[in-house]
């Protein structure tokens, strides 16, 4: 019988452990896509930030699909675990991965014969519509194969093993590193390169992460077509409400760039090398997310929601104090941003009102993405649904809207920066209201149950008869 590893030991370290681990993954991959951008810019076209702009909104979806297929087998695998029931694990592992293939197969087929109009309505037109369908042409179909290495990363971090995890996403990260000067440069594929080099790196995701899943832990499992069935209504209890939550932020974004796109290229291109930026200086936010529902879908399935309390608290004192130091270095980093990316006139100034106003509104974000961890791994996503959904309808839309129509491009992302502060805000508040629920209905049934063995032995005991 296996022991969970985050069951035992400080709920910090292990947040600091996970956070890192997932972080340097994350923040590698994030770096090559912002160096990506680099080598576009130095092609002098200001078409082809843009272009990646517009390509990057809409695989992003796709993108955020496979975050809500992983958040189900990483939370099912994790209780699994916590439970020490290896081999539910095992097989949830295998039946996810498989509805996950099925699942992404066809919903890249689906976008990859209307990719001219779906861009098109992102704003996408003329040359930089031609370039942007260019690009995604090539990255679309390797989807699959990424979600696939995804959903295998999070199972390998499920069960405990961050540095796996994590040297799957290095080893994509290095390839795209190498690839990405010679096909743009050498080869002189241009933005064409850069797709490929993207669709290859994907393919060292899928290939290290299945090393680690199926050769290091033998976690996945023959599964009958019986078994898949009745593991149907697990995953997509949390599948279904998980992808929702994630195609919130996209359908968020999507309209922020949208919005964008009545400013020009100039400022759609600004917009774009902040979304290379952005991931990269907050990767370590960006990882809590996948850093603490392992830890705590490990401790809720045993019951410890003490521990489970102490993660959600741990994670919000790493956010504050992770988001503040980033902000410092954004605020002297300022000018070398721009020279770097040759930023034209109007994406410079873009550049410098986000890094200096804007980068404590991410608290918020974090917020949110550790309150949606929790409720993925505590089987309540349609919690972390709502709160999301919120975000994008109620926060996001209304105030890039206004921002838009009141400061212009700027107030465009003022808006966006502002949208989740009163939902990271209240789903903070909602996460540590459902533990303290949890606990309260994990207590009682045990106290009820105890009281209901001992009863009638008190009562002879008492009876004179």
């Amino acid at each position: 019988m296996t022991q969970a590893v985050f069951t035992q030991g400080s709920t910090m370290r292990h947040v600091v452990g996970m956070t890192a681990a997932s972080a340097t993954g994350l923040m590698a991959m994030f770096a090559v896509d912002m160096v990506d951008m680099y080598f576009l810019t130095m092609l002098g076209e200001q078409e082809l930030a843009a272009a990646v702009g517009y390509a990057g909104t809409l695989l992003f979806f796709l993108v955020s699909v496979s975050i809500g297929l992983q958040i189900a087998l990483g939370a099912l695998v994790a209780r699994s675990e916590g439970a020490q029931r290896r081999d539910l694990a095992g097989r949830y592992c295998s039946s996810t991965l498989l509805f996950n293939a099925l699942l992404s197969i066809a919903i890249c087929a689906l976008a990859w014969f209307q990719l001219p109009g779906l861009l098109g309505w992102l704003g996408a037109t003329g040359q930089t519509l031609e370039y942007a369908t260019s690009y995604a042409s090539i990255a679309l179909p390797s989807m699959p194969v990424l979600v696939l290495g995804m959903s295998m990363a999070a199972g390998v971090r499920a069960i405990g093993d961050a540095r796996r995890s994590m040297w799957a996403t290095l080893a994509g990260s290095a390839v795209n590193a190498v690839l990405d000067p010679l096909f743009i440069f050498t080869f002189g594929w241009g933005l064409e390169g850069a797709a490929l080099a993207s669709a290859v790196s994907r393919i060292a995701v899928f290939a290290v992460a299945w090393s680690a899943l199926f050769g290091v832990h033998r976690l996945p499992r023959k599964i009958s077509l019986d078994e898949f069935i009745a593991d149907m209504g697990p995953i997509l209890k949390i599948a279904g409400p998980a992808v929702l939550t994630n195609l919130a932020t996209p359908i968020g974004g999507s309209f922020v760039l949208r919005t964008m796109s009545q400013f020009g290229d100039g400022a759609v291109a600004g917009a774009a090398i902040l979304g290379r930026i952005t991931p990269v200086a907050f990767a370590a936010v960006f990882a809590l997310s996948s850093a603490v529902g392992p830890i705590v879908g490990q401790n809720a399935g045993a019951g410890l929601y003490g521990r489970v309390r102490s993660t959600l608290r741990d994670a919000l004192y790493f956010n504050v104090v992770y988001i503040a130091l980033v902000w410092l270095l954004l605020w002297y980093s300022a000018e070398a941003i721009v020279s770097t990316f040759s930023a034209s006139e109007e994406a410079a100034e873009l550049l410098l009102f986000y890094v200096h106003f804007l980068p404590g509104a991410f608290i918020f974000n974090g917020m949110l993405f550790v309150s949606n961890a929790s409720f993925n791994n505590l089987h309540y996503p349609y919690w972390a649904t709502c709160f999301n959904f919120g975000r994008a309808l109620l926060g996001t839309i209304p105030a890039v809207y206004l921002g838009a129509k009141w400061y212009g491009a700027k107030g465009v992302m003022a808006g966006e920066a502002l949208g989740a502060v009163m939902f990271g805000t209240l789903a903070l508040m909602g996460a540590f209201a459902l533990v303290r629920r949890l606990e309260r209905e994990h207590i009682i049934p045990d106290t009820v149950a105890v009281v209901e063995l001992n009863a009638p032995e008190s009562v002879e005991r008492e009876s004179p008869i």
